[in-house]
């Protein structure tokens, strides 16, 4: 059936045309409180308030906009205002306040400056089928957002169970168990190549932004043509731990499952046979405490790198080989369930963005 809903600019159905509230100052909002403080940043919440005074007045739910970093959220709960350059939007009775927020979802705005995002999306035409419609729309719509939640939330609590198994698993109390300097279980890798010397060839090429900070999952891989590679790398095999030195607070760490190259912000650590397993070398490195070890050892400033010396003189204490297997087996338990909750996620994500963009059809 061919839908034949009338359309508009964006800018033509708002009640007004964009809000920018006065700013909070940061030492107005702390870490907790009953309110929270609306920001630019991607997870919305910058921190909490217990002044009403400074509380959005208007009428909730209301979609915020955050010019400069392009956010786009639905807020249907008491408010404060964080950062300047954030809009607060209605649309007119003429659209659901979710729909609309839902429209907003669908027509994302590249990177065009600081206070252009907005001006260019109030051009965008947007369809504006009946409010009975738009209901039916937005109850889909959420049911699947409320799975994409609780999905995420699964992963999260099974992150928590991974640093609560490792915790518990790795604590020597009560064991004789040998204390090595992390140094002296691994050999790094040094394997130097530079990619522009095999134009045509395709590398397997790990850069940091393809380890997804605290998961060891890799993101948006595919080999890459040699003549695209400009700098030296350092090759890696199967089995080798890859740590993210630059940054080390960003725990990013993965255990290799093809071989390939890295870039030189990387470590390729090789675990010493008979001495440690890869996966639990691994695990020790995503521990809490080895990242805050780690990061504490950092220098430079608008860069900073975990100091080499400093990481290979942590001490752990490492079980018998015997009981590493059995702890690899536990770990590598969850991380299986992980892996089922992220392809499960990849999944409601293709369900959602297949359901918005019939919705948003026209």
């Amino acid at each position: 059936m061919t839908k034949s809903w009338p359309t508009k600019k964006l800018g033509e159905v708002l009640e007004r045309n964009g809000i920018i509230p006065a700013k909070i100052k940061r030492n107005d909002y702390r870490q907790n409180g009953k309110y929270p403080v609306v920001d630019q940043g991607e997870n919305l919440i910058a921190g909490y308030i217990d002044d009403e005074r400074k509380l959005y007045q208007g009428n909730l739910p209301v979609i915020v906009f955050g010019d400069h970093t392009r956010i786009v959220k639905y807020i249907d709960f008491p408010f404060a205002f964080g950062a300047d350059g954030i809009k607060i939007l209605r649309p007119q009775e003429i659209l659901l306040p979710k729909f609309f927020y839902y429209v907003l979802v669908f027509n994302p705005v590249g990177n065009q400056g600081y206070k252009r995002h907005f001006s260019i999306l109030v051009q965008t035409k947007i369809p504006l089928p009946p409010l009975q419609i738009q209901k039916q729309i937005v109850e889909r719509l959420d049911k699947i957002a409320e799975a994409q939640k609780l999905n995420d939330e699964l992963i999260q609590k099974t992150d928590e169970l991974f640093q609560s198994l490792l915790h518990k698993e790795l604590n020597p109390a009560g064991k004789d168990w040998e204390v090595k300097k992390l140094g002296l279980v691994f050999d790094r890798i040094t394997d130097a190549i530079l990619p522009t010397k095999q134009p045509e060839q395709k590398f397997n090429f790990i850069g940091l932004e393809n380890i997804e900070s605290n998961t060891s999952r890799l993101v948006n891989i595919s080999p890459v043509q040699g003549k695209f590679i400009k700098s030296t790398k350092t090759r890696f095999k199967i089995g080798d731990v890859l740590y993210g030195k630059l940054r080390p607070y960003l725990n990013k760490v993965w255990l290799a499952d093809f071989d390939g190259i890295c870039s030189t912000d990387i470590w390729a650590l090789r675990a010493k046979e008979g001495i440690i397993l890869p996966q639990l070398l691994g695990a020790i490195l995503q521990q809490s405490s080895i990242v805050q070890k780690s990061s504490a050892s950092m220098a430079g400033a608008n860069l900073p790198r975990a100091n080499k010396d400093i990481f290979d003189k942590i001490t752990i204490a490492l079980p018998p080989f015997g009981i590493q297997k059995q702890i690899v087996a536990k770990l590598s338990a969850v991380q299986d369930y992980k892996k089922q909750l992220f392809e499960q996620k990849a999944k409601l994500k293709e369900l959602f963005d297949s359901a918005l963009a019939e919705s948003m059809k026209n």
